[in-house]
């Protein structure tokens, strides 16, 4: 009986840790200016996978949380790309750039600074 119960204790203790080894933190580097953007970026990731975003206006730093089997950190980066954001690896489409508020078009020749996505063949 004993053993039964450790048994399903470690067996457990292994299903937790698979289930949390899967819940991923990560910094992006996003490009963007006010309150505004703030909310459009953070909003942009109010999907499925994704548990918590949060956009610093000052160091455009992103902080992300999100379930790796169910979004990945390119999704996360184009998801904020299709909102008109720059991230290292996608930029935005220039229609949509130009569609965000005056006070939102940050400098894009900054984010040209950023490290691109190696091209695909």
């Amino acid at each position: 009986m004993k053993s039964l119960r450790f048994a399903m204790v470690v067996g457990l203790t292994f299903l937790g840790g698979a289930v949390f080894a899967q819940s991923k933190t990560e910094s992006i580097k996003v490009l963007g200016n006010c309150s505004m953007c703030k909310k459009t970026i953070e909003t942009s990731l109010k999907v499925s996978g994704v548990t918590a975003a949060n956009w610093n206006t000052e160091t455009k730093m992103l902080k992300v949380s999100y379930d790796s089997t169910k979004i990945s950190n390119d999704e996360v980066q184009k998801k904020v790309a299709a909102v008109g954001y720059d991230t290292p690896k996608y930029k935005a489409k220039n229609e949509v750039y130009d569609a965000l508020h005056g006070c939102c078009q940050y400098d894009r020749e900054a984010g040209d600074k950023l490290p691109k996505a190696p091209k695909k063949h």
